[in-house]
C-alpha cells in the first residue's frame, strides 16, 4: 500500500468518525428538546364557529397532541366531559376545547317537566332564541263560522332549555290534509309545569301558527288579561 492510499483510508476514516460525532450530536440535541418539551397528551381542537348556548356533540372537535407541560389545565383530554354541555361563549374555528368554555345544560325546577315542539326557523327563532332564555308562546287558531281567527298568549315567560338542529319539515295544509311543500324548523326544548305543557301541546296540535316572541333578560312585569288575545277586529 503506498502512501497515496493510505492518505485516503485515512480521510475515509476521519469522514466516518466525523459523522458519527455529528449524529450523536444531533441525537443529544434532540433528547435534550424532548425531555425539556415532555410526553404529548390528548387534547381537541374546535372545527367549526360553534354558537353559544348550544349542545356539544362530539364531532365537532378533532383531537390533537401536544406536549403535557404546554397544556392548560382545563383543557378537555376525554371527550365525555362534554355530554349535556353547552358551550357558554362562541367557539372559533381551531381553538382549543377548555373546560371553562362550556357549562351544564339548563337543568328543571322541581315540578316541571321538558316539552318540544318545532318551530319555524324564520317567523319563530330567526337565530336569536338559546337555551336559558325566556320567550312568550303565541298561537295562532282559525275562527269557526263566523267567528274571526285569533290570536292568543298561551304561555307566559316560558324557559328554553334546549334548541336542536335545523330540520326539514313537510308543510301540511289544515283543512285538505294535502301536502304543500317543505320548510325548515328547529325542536325547541321547553322547561314547563302541567298546565303549561298541556297548553304547548293544544297549540301544536290545532294552532295553524306557533311563534316565540323573546323576552328581554331581567323583564318582570307580567301581560294584562286583556292583551292576551287579539282579533282583528278589535282594530277597527
Amino acid at each position: 500500500m503506498n502512501s497515496r492510499q493510505r492518505r485516503g483510508i485515512l480521510l475515509m476514516l476521519l469522514s466516518t468518525l466525523g459523522a458519527l460525532i455529528a449524529f450523536v450530536g444531533v441525537l443529544a440535541v434532540v433528547n435534550d428538546v424532548e425531555s425539556k418539551v415532555g410526553p404529548e397528551v390528548r387534547a381537541y381542537e374546535v372545527k367549526k364557529d360553534i354558537e353559544p348556548y348550544q349542545a356539544l356533540r362530539a364531532e365537532q372537535f378533532t383531537e390533537i397532541s401536544m406536549p403535557e407541560r404546554w397544556l392548560p389545565e382545563t383543557a378537555v383530554t376525554d371527550l365525555a366531559a362534554i355530554k349535556g354541555k353547552i358551550a357558554v361563549n362562541p367557539l372559533k374555528s381551531g381553538s382549543l376545547l377548555q373546560l371553562d368554555m362550556i357549562a351544564d345544560r339548563p337543568a328543571l325546577d322541581t315540578g316541571q317537566q321538558e316539552i318540544a315542539i318545532m318551530i319555524d326557523s324564520a317567523t319563530g327563532v330567526a337565530g336569536k332564541i338559546t337555551p336559558g332564555a325566556r320567550v312568550n308562546v303565541y298561537a295562532t287558531f282559525r275562527g269557526e263560522g263566523d267567528d274571526p281567527d285569533v290570536s292568543q298568549l298561551i304561555v307566559e315567560s316560558a324557559r328554553v332549555i334546549d334548541v336542536g338542529e335545523l330540520t326539514s319539515i313537510e308543510d301540511t295544509d289544515a283543512d285538505s290534509g294535502r301536502a304543500r311543500g317543505t320548510s325548515e324548523a328547529v325542536p325547541i326544548t321547553f322547561a314547563l309545569d302541567t298546565r303549561g305543557a298541556q297548553r304547548i301541546a293544544y297549540a301544536e296540535s290545532f294552532a295553524t301558527h306557533v311563534r316565540l316572541a323573546l323576552v328581554a333578560p331581567g323583564e318582570q312585569s307580567g301581560i294584562p288579561q286583556d292583551e292576551r288575545t287579539y282579533t282583528l277586529g278589535e282594530d277597527k
